[in-house]
């Protein structure tokens, strides 16, 4: 989707870029409410983290109420801490490059919705310097321009109204 060259487009005919959740295409000349955007998604992630973060309270709690055991509790912890740790991983990376799309990719989906407090975090932070996954659009938007741009600067009209190179007309 990260180029599509319909000639009535709104960015010159050449590839559009790809919009960004929360964003669309405001990312690209960081107009239409862009830095309001970006401040709603830095406060909703983190709002939300906090919020998800007071869930697991109540269920921690929850696991004390049942005296599960000291061994049950710090398992829980850790595990919700290691989740966290990946999921925030594999957000960050997810906003400098594309998910390969591999089973090792599919199989973490799992561990991601557990922590998924550390992918709040990720969006979070990533939020106050840039949209999230922008750096990555915009490298292959531009990419996609300049490519656009070669092809258009390779055709100069219709190649059998040329010349012949030895200077002589093509017509007997």
């Amino acid at each position: 989707m990260s180029e599509h060259s319909s000639p009535d487009n709104r960015y010159g005919g050449g590839p559009e870029p790809e919009p960004i959740r929360f964003f669309g295409t405001t990312w690209v000349g960081h107009d239409g409410g862009y830095g309001l955007r970006r401040a709603g998604v830095a406060v909703g992630s983190l709002a939300a983290a906090f919020g998800g973060a007071f869930v697991l309270r109540f269920a921690y709690e929850g696991l004390a109420v049942a005296k599960v055991g000291s061994f049950v509790n710090v398992l829980v912890v850790v595990m919700f801490a290691v989740c966290s740790a990946i999921a925030f991983r594999k957000t960050w990376e997810g906003f400098t490059r594309r998910p390969s799309g591999s089973a090792a990719e599919d199989s973490l989906r799992g561990l991601k919705a557990i922590g998924f407090i550390g992918s709040l975090i990720a969006y979070f932070l990533r939020a106050l310097s840039e949209a999230p996954g922008e750096k990555l659009r915009r490298e292959e938007y531009e990419t996609a321009c300049a490519q656009y741009a070669k092809r258009r600067g390779t055709r100069s009209g219709n190649p059998a109204a040329r010349r012949p190179k030895n200077g002589k007309s093509g017509r007997n």
